[in-house]
This record gives structure tokens, C-alpha cells and sequence, in this order.
């Protein structure tokens, strides 16, 4: 027992260094942009670290050495790992915790097909697009890993999307569909990658390419419900418990304990943790708030997460920033990866505009809700965390890890910081 408890310590102590210097450097960042360009957060302190970055170049290029010891510090850190199987619960539950039952109810049919038949629909027209794309290029990549790209870039990410529209001027439907839409694709794009890679990973072990549609429309059935289900039953029972006590200390305690648990207990059972923990932070923001929580929890419980968020958005833009160091450009992947951009907004484009078209018999939309809630479709960290889980050895990997990354530093310099002033000018922006 003793040397389990000594060897836990030496890899925590092993580990420490790294974190520490990761979320002193968000801080440096956070007050640097503060004091000085004064961009949203998120996005300021992805861009000076991204010029850290270059910067980085620029110095080994003279002969100054930093930036291998950069990448061996992001390799210790695993920012894939960290943040599927860490920081997104906590991301995820803050995000949700805020979301309006009853708005969202309101939307239920344009977030579900966008959650769901978009995702697949995006994922289909960026996978055949860019094999396409990257034959024109000469860049040889073959159609299942081309299907991997769309899969993971296709999910708008929550954590970016519901950053920027807090300051954006989003009308309130529209920004309802929007932040919903994003906290439930990202765990249906999660389920479908991981199907997608897996098939792949079969089929390469068999000596073939083949995707196995039948097998991932299966295990899509299978695993959405039960991650739905699970969220559900977590959630209801984290209400029971604070609604059996009045001490905020140990309330804020238990949504701490219903994000972690909620999140690996679908892992093991092999469901979506991103879906569980969404599913169970609404029921609890909307439920656990209006009957088992006094004014005093609220305010701590908020402002707790509200903190959780602040700090994990922090760390994790700044890790995005710094992740160029380990992505091998080329001038043709560079290129392919802008072409990509256009082509992932014309994706998009068309899996809303098709799927609003279809509901505008049942209800009114927004003027211009397609248009808006096509650039506001940002995509972030999760993106680049999916694409760097892909095993090194698979067959178009550092083409999908280039082309990635620059959609989503296009996604997140460019479409964040002009969906405002795109809200604005069509005239539809919030009072």
C-alpha cells in the first residue's frame, strides 16, 4: 500500500511542473490582453500565444532552441487526453448548467436535427468534399480517413460557440439554437468519430478501407439513448440530494461530483459522456434550481462554475495556441487546409438551411437565422483534440491534424470575432 501511495506521488510530482507552467501562462496571457488588445478572452489569448508560437520559429531559425523544449512540455501535458477525458466535463456541465429548459424545449425540433441528421450530413459532404479536395492537391488521402476529417470538424464546439455569444448580440432564439445545437453535436460528433476510427482501425487489420455504415448507424442507435438515459438518472438523483440539504458548501460539492461522475460513468459503460453531462447539468441548472435550491446555493454554485469555465476556457485556448508547434505544415496541406474552410461553410450552409427549411411549416424563424447561425458555427478545441487522437501511424494523419488546425484558427480569429458585427449589420442584433 505504501509504495502504491509513493508512486502516486512521484507521477503527480512528475506531472506538476508541466500544469503549473501551463496555467501560469494562461494568466500572463488572460492580463496581457486585458491591459492591451482587450479581445474577448478566449480568443485573445489564443492569438498572442499563437504569435508566441511563430515566434518560437522565428528563434530556432537564428538558432535559439525553445521550441523543443515546448513540445516536449505539450507531449508530457497530452492535450488530447486532457481535454476528453478531463477538462470537457467540467466545460460541458458549466455550459449546460446555464441553458434554459424551456427555451430549449422551444427549439427541440431544429436542435435535434441539427444535433443529430446535420452532424451526419455535414460529416458525409466534408468527407467526400475533401477527398476531392486533396486529390485536385495531389495530396493522397484516402476517402475513410477524409469521412474522419468531416467527423470531427463538423460538430460546432460548445465551448467556443457559447464564449462568443455571451458578448455577440445573438437574438435569444437564435441563440438558443445555436448553444444548444452545440452542447448536444459535439457528443454525436464524439460517438461518430470514435465509430469512424474504429472501423477504420478494423478494416486497415483486415487489409481493407471499407466503412462500415450499418455497424455506426447501430452503435449510434445504441449509445445516444443510453448516455441520454444515464444523464437523466445522475441528474435526478444529484437533485434529491440537494434538495435533502440547505448548506451550499456541500451543494456545490455534489455538481462537482454529478459533472466527474456523470462523464466516466458513461465512458465505462461506453456511452457519450458529453451527452450525459449535458443531460444532467440542464436537468440540474433548471430543476435542482427552481425546487431544491435556495437564492444563496445559486449564486455560489454560479459563481463556482462560472469560475470552473473561466479558467478551463482559459488553459484551453492557450493550449490551441500553442499546439501549432506540433503540427507539420507543408504548402500544399497549408493550402488545402484554407480550401477547406469555404467548402466546411458551404457543408454547413447547407445541412441548416435544409433542416430550417423543413421546420418553417411548423414555426417562424429569425431573418437571416441561416446565415448566422452558419458563421456562428465555430469550430475549437475539441476539433484539435479529436484530430490529435488520431494514432500517429494512420494513414493521413498529419494532413487531417494541418487541415484541421487551420479551420478551426480560421473559426475561432476570423468567425468569432466578426459574429457580432455580422449580427449587427443584418440587423437583428439583441438590445
Amino acid at each position: 500500500m505504501l509504495a502504491h501511495v509513493c508512486w502516486l506521488c512521484s507521477s503527480c510530482v512528475e506531472v506538476f511542473p508541466y500544469i503549473s507552467s501551463i496555467l501560469v501562462l494562461a494568466a500572463v496571457l488572460s492580463w496581457l490582453n486585458h491591459r492591451t488588445i482587450r479581445l474577448p478572452t478566449t480568443i485573445g489569448v489564443m492569438a498572442i500565444a499563437l504569435v508566441a508560437s511563430l515566434a518560437m520559429f522565428g528563434l530556432e531559425a537564428l538558432g535559439v532552441d525553445i521550441r523543443s523544449h515546448a513540445v516536449s512540455a505539450l507531449g508530457r501535458f497530452e492535450f488530447s487526453s486532457a481535454l476528453l477525458e478531463g477538462m470537457l466535463a467540467f466545460l460541458l456541465f458549466a455550459g449546460a448548467l446555464h441553458v434554459d429548459l424551456d427555451d430549449l424545449l422551444g427549439h427541440r425540433f431544429a436542435i435535434g436535427l441539427l444535433a443529430t441528421i446535420g452532424v451526419l450530413v455535414t460529416t458525409v459532404l466534408v468527407g467526400f468534399g475533401a477527398h476531392t479536395l486533396f486529390g485536385l492537391l495531389g495530396i493522397d488521402v484516402g476517402l475513410g480517413p477524409c469521412l474522419l476529417f468531416g467527423a470531427l470538424i463538423s460538430p460546432t464546439d460548445p465551448i467556443a460557440v457559447m464564449s462568443i455569444l455571451k458578448s455577440a448580440g445573438v437574438p435569444r432564439s437564435l441563440e438558443t439554437k445555436i448553444a444548444g445545437e452545440s452542447l448536444f453535436n459535439d457528443g454525436i460528433g464524439v460517438v461518430v468519430f470514435t465509430v469512424l476510427l474504429a472501423s477504420l482501425a478494423t478494416g486497415a487489420a483486415e487489409g481493407g478501407h471499407s466503412v462500415d455504415v450499418s455497424g455506426i448507424a447501430e452503435i449510434v442507435v445504441r449509445e445516444v439513448p443510453l448516455s441520454l438515459l444515464l444523464g437523466f438518472a445522475t441528474g435526478w438523483i444529484a437533485y434529491r440530494m440537494l434538495r435533502a440539504v440547505d448548506d451550499y458548501h456541500v451543494e456545490v460539492l455534489v455538481t462537482l461530483a454529478l459533472a466527474m461522475g456523470t462523464y466516466s460513468l458513461a465512458v465505462v459503460w461506453h456511452g457519450s459522456g458529453p451527452l450525459a453531462v449535458v443531460v444532467a447539468g440542464i436537468f440540474v441548472g433548471n430543476t435542482g434550481r427552481r425546487y431544491a435550491m435556495s437564492k444563496s446555493t445559486c449564486e455560489h454554485i454560479d459563481t463556482f462554475w462560472e469560475l470552473i469555465d473561466e479558467i478551463l476556457n482559459a488553459v484551453l485556448f492557450v493550449l490551441i495556441g500553442l499546439e501549432v508547434l506540433v503540427v507539420e505544415f507543408t504548402q500544399e496541406v497549408f493550402m488545402a487546409g484554407l480550401l477547406c474552410v469555404p467548402m466546411i461553410l458551404v457543408a454547413r450552409f447547407c445541412s441548416v438551411g435544409a433542416t430550417l427549411s423543413a421546420l418553417r411549416r411548423r414555426r417562424e424563424f429569425t431573418p437571416h437565422a441561416v446565415k448566422v447561425m452558419t458563421w456562428a458555427g465555430l469550430r475549437g478545441g475539441i476539433s484539435v483534440a479529436l484530430a490529435l487522437s488520431i494514432p500517429a501511424e494512420a494513414a493521413g494523419r498529419d494532413v487531417i491534424l494541418a487541415a484541421t488546425y487551420v479551420v478551426v484558427l480560421f473559426s475561432i480569429l476570423v468567425q468569432g470575432l466578426t459574429v457580432g458585427p455580422l449580427v449587427r449589420r443584418l440587423g437583428i442584433s439583441a438590445p
